[in-house]
């Protein structure tokens, strides 16, 4: 039987951002849910801010779970599978700390901005992969959400993190297997049934960063990657559109075989009518460049890409991400420091449709199937002397991959 190619979003509501928890309001989703279904997409990826879901290590919030339930019965009324993912963490820019992790004398895990209950902050905080209270505190988060909702028809998947080296890295790659391989077991002994995977992203593909893709998803159900040419360079160019497929194909022939889901990918858009070009934005450390597409260029990049990881052998593709961010988010993180994050989305901040929005809409219409790869990347050296150099290996492969001479 064929296996229908997914076709999801990334999603925080467009008039709140990371505000959504603390300001949670069911009828938004349900209408943000709706555009979700009629553009044709099958699954929506949400996200458990940690310090929301969990401001005491010990207690998670009867309320944040009643509002989980709203978003997995607005889902499960529209059709749409829920990719959960926990421990967030870091997020478009920042790392938001949960406050009882907080610590003035702990090395700082992660050099980004944190943000403690809406708030920047200068403290450091404990490594979630070492630290005892940080351990238990997992456990909890899982155990609770788990064993509410195992049984609910929108659950499509759990997720264990989003890109989490950028929030803390394990001491080792051993030590980051095994807490996949505990935390996944948390999980099962609760549900049988739902994959679990972990959002890696390419920075596990160009650098050993504790969370290798060969052990992280050799302890979990699905692989899964994340990869924007925008901030590789590996890169040919800022909109490079083969280089999300090759991802996929690397990460694939790193782990196994496995068949490999694009989680994230997409990229940041000008203004309407304005050509892509490099803008400038003040960032945290001062001002930064960021290469923004004009709406049609990335709808052009979009329509280029979709086929080519069906060629791959994806099992399906989930945009970054839902909306633009109102205007009035862009004076709190992550918008106010990460300024092209505010224009990411599908739509716009009026809640229009950009170009590339219809552009998943017409492949979803296409009813596209997972495929055999007809393109793969052959992995000739192992998993360890790959990652003596993975960036270069990586930069190889892609050399070989485009057909390139290495």
């Amino acid at each position: 039987m064929s296996e229908r190619f997914t076709l999801g979003v990334n999603y925080w509501p467009r008039r709140k951002a990371m505000r959504w928890w603390s300001d949670f309001d069911a009828g938004e989703v349900r209408e943000e849910f709706d555009l979700i279904a009629e553009l044709g997409l099958h699954v929506v990826r949400i996200f458990l801010l940690w310090d929301d879901w969990q401001p005491e290590p010990d207690r998670v919030p009867t309320q944040r779970l009643r509002d989980l339930e709203a978003v997995l019965d607005a889902a499960a009324e529209r059709d749409l599978g829920i990719d959960v993912t926990f421990f967030t963490g870091h997020m478009s820019g920042p790392n938001w700390v949960p406050r009882w992790l907080t610590s003035r004398t702990a090395p700082l895990p992660s050099p980004r901005q944190r943000v403690v209950a809406g708030s920047l902050v200068d403290t450091s905080y404990r490594n979630m992969f070492h630290d005892d209270q940080a351990l238990a505190a997992e456990r909890l988060l899982l155990e609770t959400v788990v064993d509410a909702f195992h049984d609910h028809e929108g659950v499509w998947m759990w997720n264990l993190g989003n890109e989490p080296d950028l929030f803390a890295k394990p001491a080792s790659a051993t030590a980051g297997r095994a807490w996949v391989r505990d935390m996944r077991a948390v999980i099962r002994e609760i549900d049988g049934v739902h994959p679990v995977t972990m959002g890696l992203h390419a920075d596990s593909l160009l650098f050993d960063n504790g969370l290798r893709v060969p052990d992280v998803f050799a302890e979990t159900d699905r692989a899964v990657m994340h990869a924007y040419p925008m901030y590789l360079p590996l890169a040919r160019h800022p909109l490079d559109p083969d280089l999300v497929p090759f991802s996929v194909a690397l990460t694939s022939a790193l782990a196994g075989g496995v068949p490999v889901l694009m989680e994230e990918w997409g990229g940041c858009t000008a203004a309407p009518g304005d050509p892509s070009g490099v803008q400038t934005f003040d960032g945290p450390d001062g001002p930064y460049e960021q290469f923004m597409a004009s709406e049609e260029d990335l709808a052009a990049y979009v329509e280029a890409v979709l086929p080519k990881l069906v060629e791959v052998g994806a099992t399906g593709a989930m945009a970054w991400c839902f909306a633009d961010y109102h205007e009035s988010l862009w004076n709190e993180p992550p918008c106010r420091d990460t300024g092209h994050e505010r224009f990411f989305g599908l739509v716009r901040p009026d809640g229009s449709l950009k170009p590339h929005a219809e552009t998943l809409r017409a492949f979803a219409a296409e009813e596209p199937e997972v495929r055999p790869a007809v393109r793969s990347v052959a992995m000739d050296v192992d998993a360890d002397a790959y990652y003596r150099d993975p960036s270069g290996q990586a930069a190889r492969l892609y050399r070989a991959f485009l057909g390139e001479d290495a």
